[in-house]
């Protein structure tokens, strides 16, 4: 068995250091996401292009949501999430928005971007999507 090139040797008998995590944590490790969306040569902030658009267009809703625009604002936040669902899916990278695996991120993305799209369209008063059964269902249930 070959030791990697920078472990320490025990005891000059050769053996490598153990391959364990340490008890004592003495350096950081550089977030997995950090280069996968553009070449190293490029800034930081330029690599991370997508998620960096998703906070964004999110600060944007917040900041609707804030100013008494609170349908604009969900909207807002809703097309954001499921813009970030479609670049996990098209993008071959796409930096720290690649969270979990890309199906999972998609799915995530997707159902939470829906989700509140879908609860701003119905939002009182004077909802954009009237739902037939949603009324109903909530006399039902609210009773």
């Amino acid at each position: 068995m070959r030791a990697e090139p920078g472990a320490e040797r025990v005891n000059g008998s050769g053996a490598a250091k153990s391959r364990r995590f340490p008890s004592v944590t003495r350096d950081t490790a550089r977030p997995e996401g950090s280069g996968r969306a553009v070449p190293g040569a490029v800034s930081t902030p330029a690599r991370q292009w997508p998620m960096l658009s998703v906070l964004a267009a999110t600060a944007v809703g917040l900041l609707l949501t804030a100013l008494g625009q609170a349908r604009v604002g969900c909207l807002v936040i809703g097309v954001a999430l499921i813009a970030a669902s479609a670049m996990r899916r098209l993008l071959p990278s796409v930096g720290m928005l690649a969270v979990r695996s890309r199906f999972t991120d998609m799915i995530t993305y997707g159902v939470l971007g829906l989700a509140i799209t879908l609860l701003a369209l119905v939002m009182e008063p004077r909802p954009w999507l009237e739902i037939p059964f949603l009324e109903s269902a909530v006399r039902f249930t609210v009773r």
